[in-house]
């Protein structure tokens, strides 16, 4: 019996496939080509994971969703601390997600497979794909603020084609486009030169914004003078006991920032030579980054304050204050190559992997990731992530939709099949086949699906249920993890 254990080793491969991958001759085509294919191995150290958070952490997406939470009322205190909080109930999450898909060499979508079936796999495959479409085009628009900032720098002549309403169309003035198309083409040629280019990308990319995020929390603290520093800022509006809900709500929104990336870290936790060098990387990416890393927010947005006269949650328009080019064009630069770094690792490679399931002998990695850099531009992604409000609200809808698939991979592997999952099984069309339930699908995932993303949109749209907005993710997890459960133990998916 082929299980988890040692699966990838015992192949009899394919003469024409990729030499890192398993592809035995019985693996159907219908689910298989050399991007979806376990793989032979595993390189990845916990450098390479580390380096993997730190781009995802440190983007303007990430410093604008944590500066956000001061409009919520609280001290710079209480946002530090939602932060550590939310960062930490992500890294169990992320342990959670890494374990299957390290442990069998296979992307996300494939060892959904196990949960929803071989056919059924691409209902969270395409839900994933569309939720990396917004979120690629959201980090796109964002890193595009830099260089925009960049090109007024030089030639504030451009100014007024900066102007919607004087030169621009679907909410963006022409010189956004032009700086949105610009970081869209840089995004897809680092993409196209593959895993290994991304890999390396990543690998400098989060380092270099801590220099300049250190180097702009140091050059505020200096302008401003240390005891002018207020971290309890002036429109502080929760204190003692009342702050609590709202903490929860902050806790709750950093987990949904990073709920894409938590569902698909199976795509990179598979190139990992072990699951304690995943789990090592998780843990100085996760906590002791972003620790770091929310220490500068915290430090840099209470600084703005005594500065500009003002509070600035947008680190782009903080440096494109300062009066010196050279750090002006630096700071834009690092920001855009930040917000790249994340945009790749976790909007670029998941949509890759999650379109190619849908049909792998048409759609191939590289088509894939371009698919769904495509779309983003449709989606007009500025209008999604245009003040603190938005921000919420456009995370509370993606998480309402991330938390169930979540919640039902984790209950399959874990309390269904007790970590035992059949590799050869997952490339299998065979009726006899253990993932092949009714048709392809597993009606237990697809009925759990329904109510589990249902209520916790509801509870984001219905004026009513508001209060239950920010938790959107936790109440998809709960109640697919629950129902999952126990849909699979009445119909017997566990002795499949």
């Amino acid at each position: 019996m082929v299980t988890t254990s040692g699966a990838a080793a015992q192949a009899s491969d394919s003469p024409h496939a990729h030499p890192n991958v398993v592809m035995k001759p019985h693996y159907d085509p219908r689910l298989t080509n050399e991007d979806l294919a376990p793989l032979r191995k595993q390189t990845w150290g916990t450098y390479n994971i580390f380096a993997f958070w730190m781009s995802d952490v440190h983007s303007v997406g990430g410093y604008l969703t944590a500066a956000s939470l001061f409009s919520l009322g609280l001290s710079s205190l209480q946002v530090l601390f939602a932060l550590v909080v939310g960062i930490l109930i992500v890294q169990v999450f992320c342990n959670l997600v890494a374990k299957p898909s390290q442990a069998t060499g296979t992307p996300y979508p494939v060892i959904c497979r196990a949960s929803f079936g071989v056919l059924g796999a691409n209902i969270p495959a395409i839900i994933r794909g569309l939720i990396a479409v917004a979120w690629y085009g959201i980090q796109t628009y964002l890193a595009s603020h830099a260089f925009l900032v960049l090109a007024l720098k030089f030639m504030p002549e451009l100014a007024p084609y900066a102007d919607v309403k004087q030169h621009g169309f679907a909410g963006l003035s022409t010189l956004g486009w032009a700086a949105f198309m610009v970081l869209w083409v840089l995004q897809a040629c680092v993409f196209w030169h593959g895993m290994e280019s991304i890999r390396k990308f990543i690998d400098w990319a989060g380092p270099a914004v801590y220099a300049v995020m250190i180097a702009l929390a140091v050059w505020l603290v200096h302008k401003a003078g240390w005891e002018n520093i207020n971290f309890t800022l002036s429109f502080l509006k929760y204190e003692g006991w009342d702050a609590v809900p709202v903490v929860l709500g902050g806790i709750a929104l950093v987990v949904s920032y990073f709920s894409g990336p938590m569902l698909n870290f199976g795509d990179f936790s598979r190139y990992g030579k072990d699951f304690g060098s995943v789990k090592r990387g998780n843990f100085w990416g996760l906590p002791v980054n972003f620790l770091g890393f929310a220490l500068l927010v915290v430090v840099t947005t209470s600084a703005t304050l005594p500065v500009f006269g003002q509070l600035i949650s947008d680190p782009v328009e903080v440096i494109a204050r300062i009066d010196n080019t050279t750090a002006v064009v630096i700071g834009a630069l690092t920001f855009m190559i930040a917000t790249i770094g994340i945009n790749i690792v976790a909007n670029f490679v998941s949509p890759a992997f999650d379109f190619s399931n849908v049909a792998p002998q048409h759609i191939t990695w590289r088509t894939g990731g371009m698919i769904a850099a495509v779309a983003s531009i449709f989606i007009t992604p500025w209008n999604l992530y245009n003040n603190p409000e938005v921000i919420h609200y456009t995370i509370d809808v993606l998480g309402a939709f991330i938390g169930p698939l979540f919640g039902i991979l984790i209950a399959d592997y874990y309390l269904v099949r007790r970590q035992q999952v059949h590799v050869d099984d997952l490339y299998s069309m065979r009726p006899t086949g253990r993932y092949w339930f009714r048709n392809g699908y597993n009606p237990a995932a697809v009925w759990t699906m329904v109510p589990s993303a249902l209520i916790p949109m509801a509870c984001v749209v219905f004026e009513r249920l508001q209060w239950l907005a920010n938790y959107s993710w936790f109440i998809g997890v709960g109640i697919a993890l629950a129902l999952y459960t126990v849909l699979s133990r009445k119909q017997g998916a566990s002795t499949h």
